[in-house]
């Protein structure tokens, strides 16, 4: 982070949300219920799979490290935003708000590959279940888990050079209750067009790229299971629907963000709200309500617990 050096800016004034006293008190209690329950349904859905030998599946591998992402991307920003609701100066520092920027960039990269390969396992599942097990084995998963951080850590450096060596000397606002790259590259003392046109490539196009990608293979794998047999399509369009409705909720934020040439700050602040605490909350709720296997899992989960309890 050199490029802090060499900046007069050395911290960012977030303005946060809104400055009435009943409103943040409204704000608050509804992020910090909603970031304790993305915290406790992520990590409940974690320990389901890795406690239940019936969840030892491709499927529920991916889901659980979906929660583990779901859980980190919220983290970066939902503490901070809990903590800055009633305080007057929301100062955060140059490090700070950079290494804010990567991670949030970092983990958003990596749920949008993740989501490919819970794609490609539906579709190994629902069209090749005769070879499913021998597709999705246990090395194919570690490798999708392991190319969906790579390629996230490479989507958000590619944008995080771009940034940090950019000149600041002020302003120091930024109208938003975090650091994200377009509106810490709209106060640089210097010609950011370039940098604008980056972000757009990046993370727009990639968003847009993944999310038709996505949505292109569910139609796919509909059609395919249509020609054997139509209780097979309601079967599959009952399987699929959890995952498409978790693709538009993460990904119609990213396109009025990234993509979209007049957004306003207000639309941006609320469709921020949606990815960091919103989805990460629905996430768990949806695959979960939607999952017989899962919610029989964490009853017996659930009375397991109750029975070791009672008998200490």
């Amino acid at each position: 982070m050199d490029g802090a050096n060499d900046s007069v800016v050395t911290e960012f004034v977030l303005l946060g949300l809104s400055a009435s006293w009943e409103m943040k008190v409204l704000l608050f209690l509804f992020f910090f219920s909603f970031y304790v329950g993305v915290v406790l349904g992520n990590l409940f859905i974690v320990f389901t799979v890795v406690c239940d030998s019936h969840l030892h599946s491709p499927m529920y591998f991916l889901l659980a490290n979906l929660s583990l992402i779901d859980l980190g991307l919220s983290s970066t920003t939902a503490p901070r935003m809990i903590t800055d609701i009633f305080s007057e100066h929301k100062v955060i520092s140059f490090p700070g708000c950079m290494i804010q920027m990567f991670f949030v960039h970092v983990m958003g990269g990596t749920e949008m590959v993740l989501l490919i390969a819970m794609a490609y396992d539906r579709y190994t599942a629902i069209c090749k279940p005769l070879h499913y097990l021998t597709i999705m084995n246990h090395k194919t998963c570690i490798s999708f888990v392991v190319v969906a951080w790579v390629i996230g850590v490479i989507h958000a450096v590619s944008q995080f050079v771009c940034i940090v060596n950019l000149p600041f000397c002020g302003p120091n606002k930024v109208d938003s209750f975090y650091c994200d790259f377009p509106r810490v590259a709209e106060l640089a003392c210097t010609d950011t067009d370039w940098v604008e046109d980056v972000v757009t490539a990046n993370s727009g196009l990639i968003s847009m790229g993944t999310f038709f990608l996505l949505i292109i293979s569910y139609i796919f794998i509909l059609v395919t299971v249509r020609h054997h047999s139509s209780a097979g399509l309601s079967k599959a369009f009952s399987t699929l629907s959890a995952h498409i409705t978790v693709v538009f909720l993460f990904f119609g934020p990213c396109f009025f963000m990234y993509v979209w040439e007049f957004p306003t700050l207000s639309l941006d602040k609320f469709l921020a709200i949606l990815d960091f605490v919103v989805t990460p909350l629905l996430n768990p709720a949806i695959y979960t309500f939607r999952n017989k296997d899962m919610k029989v899992a964490m009853k017996r989960l659930s009375r397991k617990i109750v029975s070791s309890k009672d008998s200490s």
